[in-house]
């Protein structure tokens, strides 16, 4: 197994981050196997979306709409809404699991690994890759 930690600043807004260019450097040179993706974090999750033609703020507009950034939750220490935060792993995962073909990462043609991280308390995430193969 080959692996390797990704350390990603997101700042102090919330920040959806692309991570599909490392994941392509950590795969170069490999073979056919699984990357398992995974963020130790409690407010931040991986997603696989288009990127660059306006979904980024359709989702924070439905994660807004899901997961309202006020006082109602019993999770309620860090910024105002930040319960919300902890909920979010219910809906996005913090893991992510994807074939690999000759060294490329199985994608389709609009997809990218995507980090969504709205804790804006938390500006530095790490992002774990981990590559199987059948010798591994």
């Amino acid at each position: 197994m080959k692996t390797s930690r990704l350390s990603v600043e997101t700042g102090r807004s919330r920040a959806i981050v692309d991570l599909t260019p490392q994941v392509r450097h950590f795969l170069k040179g490999e073979g056919d196997g699984l990357l398992n993706i995974s963020i130790p974090h409690a407010t931040a999750g991986l997603v696989l979306m288009e990127l660059g033609s306006g979904s980024e703020s359709d989702l924070w507009n439905r994660l807004d709409a899901l997961l309202p950034r006020d006082q109602r939750y019993v999770h309620s220490h860090g910024s105002p809404g930040h319960g919300a935060d902890h909920v979010l792993p219910a809906f996005i995962t913090p893991t992510l699991t994807l074939p690999v073909l000759s060294g490329k990462v199985s994608l389709g043609t609009w997809q990218s690994i995507v980090l969504v991280d709205p804790n804006v308390d938390n500006p530095h995430r790490e992002v774990l890759l981990a590559f199987l193969t059948d010798g591994s």
